[in-house]
């Protein structure tokens, strides 16, 4: 008797077929989800192999794609756990560590009540933060540079308040950012012109910049074409949502302040630093501040100042500002500057531009000026935490007067996979040149695998990326693509700090403890890599707490990707199963028997009030 195509024996003597191209591994893989999904479900999943290939890892029942207001596959399995509610709807925008209230009980003196301060444990929301009303997906980069839903950051009053600067503006259910700024008016790619006419941004000579006070991070939005990653931060203060607008963008962004904290990066880190506008007093506090800018700028580093007191014979009167105060500010930071040895390199209408040396073979006459009170070496990178001292950061010795003090680097894309000075110094214990290339080509076999999982990572859909643990930046540099961006987090509690290598590789990151919220926004990021996190705070925090915070930050529809140990993420599966979160656990990609595994998951799409999405 013929068999029927949709028989069992039809469905038998297929899978038989994938059994023997396949092999034992992948059919009781395929088994499994064919027994526990039921017979038309397993005849799909069969189908879904068959189209693509030898390929174990998968996973057709969890859905990565964005549906906006859609749904996601449910792939959650039925057992007693521990259900997340929603938070107030007021808590659609909170930022625990930089909580509006809060901030307002501590001294304004030196923006002490913008900087970080996190909520005691008895505080601690144990709740899900849900998204406004009408939330969408942002929209792919680079339309996202010029647009933003007006329903995932609903706030109008800079298209009021810097309305004549052409910060944004707002158009039917979008903000539009023309690329305007408060120095930049007529648009940031005209500025940025200006800039390059002395700072050599188009080579790759200047990768990673830091942008102070950066309003909604325009000026690094426009520097991505020019394939120059940008790091900028700015209060949660009056100027509502400015950080969030950025992230909505699609740009690195963070919350932060320069005010008695040290800045939360490396020693020697960016290629360039710079404040339009920034209103940070840099000649106040014996030159604190630029001293603190200076401690993050690479040996011949360059810092940009537009706006006032820059050119003040000339603006005092449009800027309203008495031309005697305007002076002594101008000098004030001429003297700071001078203590650091920078050189003056421009200064032309309101913009000025000094380049710190490469060494200190230039600047030796400073140790005995009675100003130049200098920071211990071993201090450069603990940052945690540490106040700020208005003392200057000693470069690294150098034995030739050209030499580069910290060692030399390749223009970018070069220093990205070249040997990090740090590492061939080493200045990094336990890290050698054979440690670190082994790495990344540990770290390229993982992305590949990553890929094969989700085959959106590459796609366009997640633009802003985290690495909650970057060690030495291999992941990043592997995703490396006009279309991302990755924020390579440093634990303060990680046993080798290794931030200042993934700068060194033209990479941008952060210091930070996952027992604290993140200095960011809710639904920040796109994609979330965990490796070996939930291992190393195993007995520092509540994993439960970390979680959350990972749930506050992450887009709806958003996904994340665990690596860690098997009883790890076993527990942390169960902890997701009641944050409506969607996963599935995945073998490493050298085998089951591998103790390490990859727990992957997509968010559920849910709002304020509304139901969460979870399909069949």
């Amino acid at each position: 008797m013929a068999l029927k195509p949709n028989s069992a024996d039809g469905r038998t003597r297929s899978w038989v077929q994938i059994f023997i191209v396949f092999g034992l591994c992948c059919f009781f893989y395929i088994l499994g989800a064919w027994q526990r999904s039921g017979f038309g479900k397993g005849d799909s999943i069969a189908l879904e192999i068959t189209k693509h290939g030898a390929d174990c890892n998968i996973i057709p029942s969890l859905n990565f794609e964005t549906h906006h207001a859609g749904e996601v596959g449910n792939v959650g399995e039925s057992e007693k756990i521990k259900s997340f509610q929603p938070c107030p709807p007021r808590y659609v925008d909170y930022t625990p560590c930089q909580d509006q209230k809060r901030a307002m009980t501590f001294p304004r003196d030196n923006m002490i009540y913008r900087e970080r301060h996190c909520p005691r444990e008895e505080e601690k929301l144990h709740c899900l933060v849900p998204a406004p009303n009408g939330y969408v997906t942002p929209f792919p980069w680079p339309k996202s540079r010029d647009y933003v839903p007006y329903a995932n950051a609903p706030y109008k009053a800079l298209t009021v308040e810097k309305a004549i600067q052409n910060w944004i503006q707002y158009e039917g259910n979008v903000f539009r950012f023309p690329g305007g700024g408060t120095q930049f008016p007529q648009g940031a790619d005209k500025y940025i012109d200006q800039l390059a006419a002395v700072i050599p941004i188009t080579n790759g000579t200047v990768r990673t910049a830091l942008d102070t006070g950066c309003g909604v991070a325009s000026w690094g939005a426009y520097l991505w074409s020019r394939n120059v990653l940008t790091m900028s931060f700015a209060p949660r203060d009056s100027h509502e949502a400015q950080v969030q607008f950025a992230l909505e963008r699609g740009v690195p962004a963070v919350i932060g302040v320069l005010g008695t904290i040290k800045m939360p990066y490396p020693s020697r880190a960016f290629d360039m630093a710079h404040c339009s506008r920034c209103l940070i007093p840099w000649g106040a506090n014996d030159g604190m501040y630029l001293k603190e800018v200076d401690r993050v700028l690479r040996p011949g580093g360059y810092w940009v100042l537009s706006g006032p007191p820059i050119n003040w014979r000339n603006n005092y009167k449009a800027w309203q500002r008495p031309k005697e105060e305007l002076e002594e500010e101008q000098q004030k930071i001429e003297d700071v500057a001078k203590l650091l040895c920078w050189e003056k390199k421009h200064e032309k209408g309101e913009i000025a531009i000094w380049q710190k040396r490469v060494n200190d073979e230039s600047c030796r006459g400073r140790e005995d000026d009675s100003q130049a009170k200098f920071c211990k070496p071993e201090e450069a990178n603990d940052v945690w935490y540490k106040k700020m001292d208005a003392c200057v950061t000693p470069y690294p010795d150098v034995s030739s007067s050209s030499e580069v003090a910290g060692g030399e680097l390749k223009p970018f894309p070069g220093r990205l996979f070249a040997v990090p000075p740090r590492i061939a110094s080493g200045s990094v214990t336990g890290v050698s040149v054979e440690t670190y290339e082994e790495d990344n080509n540990i770290w390229k076999k993982h992305v590949n695998a990553y890929k094969k999982i989700n085959r959106l990572i590459d796609s366009g859909r997640y633009r802003n990326i985290l690495d909650m643990n970057a060690g030495l930046g291999g992941f990043a540099a592997a995703l490396n693509s006009p279309k991302l961006w990755v924020m390579n987090v440093m634990p303060t509690i990680a046993e080798k700090d290794t931030l200042g290598v993934i700068y060194e590789r033209g990479l941008i990151g952060i210091y930070h403890d996952w027992c604290e919220a993140f200095s960011t926004y809710p639904r920040t990021y796109d994609l979330i890599h965990a490796h070996g996190l939930f291992s190393l705070y195993k007995d520092k925090c509540n994993l439960e707490d970390i979680l959350l915070e990972m749930d506050r930050i992450l887009r709806p529809e958003g996904a994340v990707i665990f690596r860690d140990e098997v009883d790890v993420l076993i527990k942390v599966k169960k902890i997701t199963a009641g944050m409506r979160w969607d996963t599935k656990m995945v073998d490493h990609e050298d085998g089951p028997l591998v103790p390490e595994k990859v727990l992957v998951a997509v968010k559920q799409y849910w709002t304020v009030g509304g139901n969460t999405t979870s399909a069949q």
